[in-house]
Formats: structure tokens, C-alpha cells, sequence
């Protein structure tokens, strides 16, 4: 039969683990059911975080003292790694336009991110400069060499 220590071990470990698979799904909810990038992004971070880190900790109180250490490296790595790349791709929803502006408090980004110029498919310009070719030199020729002579002319 088991003693006190391993009851309160298992039952400290069940409720960690159950708790973090909790945050796990209210995460999943939150990103299949919000309307926007910025709260997808802040259900996908917040609550996946801390439903992960919460799963590694009831692992780690069951588990030999060197796994341990092990799923604690692990939750470190996802306490570095999750923030950064919620922040990189919010700056690419920003940059794209997936960003509804009306349903931000504040925009601290209006005037350092500005949305890139789209290409001006008009006049044939698909490097998005304005200056009618598509070589990005500005020479008005699509060939790259800076001659502005095009295909095929002379000299």
C-alpha cells in the first residue's frame, strides 16, 4: 500500500496535470472562437503557455529528479519561445493587414510599422517601387542590368 508522501504526490501531480490540459483546450476554444488575430494570438500565448508549463510541472513532481530537470529545461524553452513568436507573428498580421484598427485600445505601431506599399500591378510593377519595372534597379526595364535599354534593343 502506498504511504501519505506518495498519495499527496499523486494527487498534486493529477491536479497540475489535469489543470494545465484544462488551459490547453480553454486556448484551443479561445483560438477557434475569437474573432481577430490580436485575441487569437493572446489565447494561443497566454493560455497555451500556461497549460503547457502547468502539464510539465505535474510531470515533473512524478517523474525521478533528472527527467525533472529535464521537463523544467523544456518549460523554460517554451517561456522564451512562445512570447517571441506571438510578437512575430502579430507584426506580420500588422504589416498584412489582418489587423482590424477599430478593435485596438491603442496603436503603438502607426507610426514606427507602416503596411508596405502594395505593387502597382497597373504599369507592370511587381517589385512595389512606383517606377514601372519589375527589377527594382528603377531604370524602367525588367532586365537588371541599370541600362535602361530593356531586351533585345541596342545601345
Amino acid at each position: 500500500m502506498k504511504d501519505l508522501s506518495e498519495t499527496v504526490t499523486d494527487i498534486v501531480s493529477a491536479v497540475l496535470l489535469l489543470t494545465g490540459a484544462v488551459f490547453c483546450l480553454l486556448g484551443a476554444l479561445g483560438l477557434l472562437r475569437f474573432p481577430d488575430t490580436v485575441s487569437r494570438l493572446h489565447a494561443s500565448s497566454k493560455a497555451q503557455t500556461l497549460g503547457v508549463l502547468l502539464a510539465l510541472l505535474g510531470a515533473a513532481v512524478h517523474v525521478p529528479l533528472p527527467y525533472a530537470g529535464l521537463l523544467l529545461l523544456t518549460g523554460l524553452f517554451q517561456l522564451f519561445t512562445a512570447p517571441v513568436t506571438g510578437q512575430v507573428v502579430g507584426r506580420v498580421a500588422y504589416r498584412t493587414g489582418a489587423v482590424d484598427h477599430r478593435t485596438l485600445f491603442t496603436d503603438e505601431l502607426v507610426g514606427q510599422l507602416a503596411p508596405p506599399n502594395p505593387p502597382d500591378t497597373e504599369n507592370g510593377d511587381d517589385d512595389g517601387n512606383g517606377d514601372g519595372d519589375d527589377d527594382g534597379n528603377g531604370d524602367g526595364d525588367d532586365d537588371g542590368n541599370g541600362s535602361g535599354a530593356g531586351r533585345g534593343r541596342e545601345r
